[in-house]
């Protein structure tokens, strides 16, 4: 039998085991609670340090990346900054926040490209009636310049004529860069005519001179008469802008391999590298065109023929430099686009450049046309009250359709009446002459007919009354071609 002591003695011993056993787990326990609110601490610390980098990143977001993403639709060449962490760039983060700007992007190019189109209908439709009314003051005033024949009278009509070309020419571009129609329809004229055509358009166009080194006949066909004039007179305007006043812009009429070239050589500044691939960029009609990266106010010349070119399929390059210094703008005119007139029955202009090249399809015993020693000097020249050219400036030996010249008429041999032409049909220039020569003779001799027995009459006093707007054929623009 066990004695109570020795019982006592083991029911301590094990109480004692078990409080040290205790003891050990509540201090292990206590241990790792340390431990996990420690982890916990660092979690919170990673957590807060993590939130403050998101907003961070997202505040670098809207302040920075977000405008230079919009700013970049605008201009490819400007760069969009990068995440404020570098290494978010690869993570979901980095991902999430570059496909927010690339969507941004999209979206703002998107919104772009329709409030450009929204703005050129809207330009387009006003420009419409603006080229309207115009067209109407062009008629009107070529009425007057054949309803009435006093010569100062005469003078002041072609010069506003001439104006109001100015002002269809800058509506007619603005319309071209909104996505309208050229405007005009003509028949087939030939290529020296559409080019001096251009040429009329311009405010200088004295500056000019023009090279024919053409086959005679080489003419356009009918559709891309009006596009080659345009794009022509826009090559002139810039290089007349771009040059000293006293210079002159050098024209040359080329065959090549598949067809003719125009080339443009000013002797301006020239183009910077930066500028002559924007110019190029422009002029090829590859890219679409926008109203806003025209500049303010908005330059439409080169945006025009970039229209023009992707349209009728024709070329121009601006990459080269000229050999006076300034741009050599190249614009050529593929086969297909060319046609042949006969000189003897429809020839050119009176005021188109004569060609250098002698025809090799002249017909037997028929003998070519003369070549004039020298083309009339021009009703806008210092003869008819318009600024003298700067000193060392040379007059151009020909001029541009569409503009009065100085001709003397002799009194030796009255032109024959002309036949009035069927309603609705179009004059050609040789008939416009001859109608209005026609009639300033009558006129001339009415006049002479009316002095007074005792009073002195120089024989040719009655041919100077219209000796400075005589060249008739001038009233038609483009070789000719009604409107």
């Amino acid at each position: 039998m066990i004695e109570v002591p020795d019982l006592v003695a083991g029911a301590l011993a094990a109480g004692t085991l078990s409080a040290f056993a205790l003891g050990g787990g509540l201090v292990r326990s206590r241990r790792r609670q340390h431990r996990q609110l420690a982890e916990i601490a660092a979690l919170r610390t990673r957590l807060d340090g993590t939130a403050r980098a998101f907003t961070a990143e997202v505040e670098h977001l809207a302040a920075r990346r977000v405008p230079a993403a919009a700013r970049q639709v605008a201009h490819p060449h400007l760069s969009v900054p990068g995440p404020l962490q570098p290494l978010t760039v690869g993570t979901p983060l980095g991902i999430a926040l570059e496909n927010v700007v690339l969507a941004l992007q999209s979206e703002a190019a998107a919104q772009r490209t329709r409030i450009d189109a929204a703005a050129q209908a809207g330009m387009r439709g006003a420009v419409r009636e603006i080229q309207a009314a115009l067209y109407r003051l062009q008629d009107a005033l070529r009425g007057l310049q054949q309803r009435y024949d006093e010569p100062e009278l005469a003078q002041t009509l072609f010069r506003l004529d001439h104006e109001n070309e100015q002002s269809l020419r800058r509506a007619q571009v603005a319309a071209v860069v909104c996505g309208a129609w050229v405007g005009l329809a003509r028949e087939e004229s030939h290529l020296v005519d559409a080019v001096t055509g251009g040429q009329a358009r311009l405010a200088g166009y004295h500056r000019v001179q023009v090279h024919n080194h053409l086959e005679p006949g080489t003419a356009l066909v009918s559709h891309a008469v009006e596009p080659v004039a345009v794009i022509v007179a826009e090559l002139l305007d810039n290089a007349l802008r771009h040059s000293a006043p006293d210079t002159e812009v050098v024209v040359s009429l080329e065959h090549v391999h598949h067809g003719v070239c125009v080339t443009v050589d000013d002797a301006g500044l020239g183009m910077t590298l930066d500028e002559r691939d924007r110019a190029q960029r422009l002029v090829a009609g590859d890219d679409p065109i926008l109203l806003t990266d025209l500049g303010d106010p908005p330059r439409m010349g080169l945006a025009a023929i970039g229209r023009l070119t992707r349209q009728f399929d024709l070329s121009v390059d601006v990459s080269s430099a000229s050999p006076y210094g300034g741009v050599r703008a190249v614009l050529r005119v593929d086969s297909h686009l060319l046609s042949r007139l006969d000189p003897a029955d429809r020839p050119p202009a009176a005021s188109a450049p004569r060609t250098t090249r002698t025809s090799r399809r002249t017909a037997p015993g028929r003998p070519a046309a003369p070549v004039p020693a020298h083309a009339p000097a021009h009703a806008y020249g210092p003869d008819a009250g318009a600024p003298e050219a700067p000193p060392g400036h040379q007059e151009p030996q020909e001029d541009a359709d569409g503009l009065p010249q100085r001709r003397r008429r002799t009194r030796a041999a009255a032109p024959a009446p002309a036949q009035a032409p069927a309603p609705g049909a179009a004059r050609r220039p040789e008939e416009a002459a001859a109608a209005l020569g026609a009639l300033q003779s009558g006129t001339a001799a009415a006049r002479a007919a009316a002095r007074q027995p005792g009073e002195s009459v120089r024989p040719d006093a009655a041919a100077d009354d219209f000796d400075q707007y005589d060249d008739t054929d001038q009233i038609h623009d483009e070789g000719g071609a009604a409107r």
